[in-house]
């Protein structure tokens, strides 16, 4: 498992009036937070974790090549500025684990004989809807 370095210094910040309920303080106050995280690059990320991320991470990365992470929950832009280095940590190290492989297995005879058991019955069921023809006899 690749270990996921401390970025939080290599993250740009930007804030934006928060959207939805909240009054006054949503209307004066930028408390969302996009955080910004140049993947291509990268001085705290190695190539080998910088193609896993471009790669695993596609969808959420601009065509600037920015893996781009917004949060709004908090009330104030500080908390918001801390949930979204968590988040984009969080995916980083989602992105950067190492995935298992796949040992392949054959299924057992009890199993196999109880698919071929309910192909059968599901057979006759078949065969009992058919119409009645006199060559049937």
């Amino acid at each position: 498992m690749h270990k996921v370095p401390d970025i939080s210094s290599a993250i740009s910040f930007k804030t934006a009036r928060s959207g939805g309920k909240g009054g006054q303080n949503v209307n004066k106050v930028e408390t969302m937070v996009e955080g910004y995280l140049q993947v291509r690059g990268s001085a705290v990320l190695s190539e080998e974790q910088q193609q896993l991320v471009l790669k695993k991470l596609a969808n959420r990365i601009n065509a600037e090549g920015f893996l781009q992470v917004r949060s709004q929950t908090r009330r104030s832009q500080l908390g918001n500025k801390t949930e979204v280095i968590r988040k984009m940590n969080e995916l980083l190290r989602e992105a950067l684990k190492k995935e298992k492989k796949r040992i392949a297995t054959q299924p057992s005879v009890s199993a196999r004989t109880r698919r071929l058991e309910s192909k059968k019955i599901q057979s006759a069921h078949k065969q009992n809807r058919r119409k009645i023809r006199h060559n049937d006899y």
